[in-house]
């Protein structure tokens, strides 16, 4: 079977199963699933029930796909995401999205945990996303048949939705909330980087790093589907000052910083 036609199978599942047509879609990353709590969720399915769906395998992660109505809008929204660190191949990290538009949405938000490259930065703290660097060796575009489903070759000259940028912004003054905008570099892991690492990545221009959301966001661009993405910074990543990674403290950081992104995205979706 065709890409195509596993779509198509996953998307009459969902609509048989009470998924209406979204307007929004929202990825929630790794210690951020409280933005269901402010959803009034009409349904929810277990990725593991969903055919032809990754199941997620990080335990941070809900691993549910929900729908329902957030600041007066229909949404769809991922608790819980897919990396490439558990094994899973770039078509399938970005098989939700291709889900997403094809049950309608208009816009894509997207959140992930990151660290902190550039040091005036703080944890706790977010970042908009304003570029990207993609290092993790492999794109989701490049597999047979990807002309089926939009244009193989995409421009990624400008690949954050500028308008929903400023709208953010703007936001984040009103409400006092510090939002950094930075380069965000996404790598493999799952093992954080050693502090040459760290140096090269702050030399190659880069704010924060993660492990996600550069395959989503050059999908959304494959499907001309506007996009940006928030990164709630949970520890800083200074190489001369290195401590040793407790994976605890980062997700108390980030459940620490989440409602400051909750208000963010929910005063967002309220201008659409």
């Amino acid at each position: 079977m065709t890409m195509k036609e596993h779509l198509n199978k996953t998307v009459q599942f969902l609509k048989e199963r009470g998924f209406g047509t979204p307007e929004i879609g929202i990825i929630l990353g790794t210690g951020l699933g409280k933005l269901a709590d402010a959803i009034t969720i009409e349904v929810e399915v277990s990725y593991n029930h969903i055919p032809y769906f990754p199941t997620a395998t990080v335990e941070f992660h809900q691993g549910k796909f929900l729908f329902g109505e957030l600041s007066g809008k229909k949404v769809v929204v991922m608790q819980g995401r897919f990396h490439i660190y558990e094994g899973y191949s770039m078509q399938d990290v970005t098989y939700p999205v291709r889900i997403m538009e094809q049950l309608g949405i208009k816009q894509l938000l997207v959140s992930n945990a990151a660290g902190a490259i550039n040091l005036n930065f703080k944890k706790g703290e977010l970042m908009l996303i304003e570029d990207h660097i993609n290092l993790q060796g492999d794109s989701p575009l490049a597999f047979k048949g990807v002309s089926q489903l939009g244009e193989r070759f995409v421009d990624m000259s400008a690949p954050y939705d500028k308008k929903m940028s400023e709208t953010l912004i703007s936001i984040a003054k009103e409400k006092n909330i510090t939002l950094h905008q930075g380069v965000y570099v996404s790598v493999v892991g799952p093992q954080l980087e050693t502090r040459a690492e760290y140096r090269m990545l702050k030399i190659m221009g880069a704010d924060a790093v993660g492990m996600s959301t550069v395959p989503e966001v050059i999908v959304a661009n494959h499907l001309k589907l506007p996009v940006i993405a928030v990164s709630v910074l949970t520890d800083e990543c200074d190489p001369n000052n290195l401590a040793p990674v407790n994976i605890k403290e980062i997700m108390a950081m980030a459940n620490k910083a989440e409602p400051k992104l909750v208000t963010l995205f929910k005063n967002l979706i309220a201008t659409f």
